[in-house]
């Protein structure tokens, strides 16, 4: 089976935890460690975790990697 990849980035926020959550409540798997960085033009603290997920169909770069 084909395992895509995907990148959730979002403001150091609840928000990004909940994001994260949905896309395990849904198959995917972490993959490594949360990521941090501060925006300076902003002044906010952003989040990254990658996440993996086997899929069944064949991978296709026009797929939208959330809705899988």
């Amino acid at each position: 089976m084909p395992r895509i990849y995907r990148l959730i980035t979002e403001d150091d926020t609840s928000a990004f935890c909940h994001r994260v959550s949905e896309a395990l409540s849904k198959g995917w798997e972490l993959h490594g460690s949360p990521s941090t960085a501060f925006d300076s033009a902003r002044g906010v603290m952003r989040c990254a975790q990658a996440v993996t997920k086997e899929i069944e169909a064949e991978y296709n770069p026009d797929m939208k990697l959330g809705q899988q």
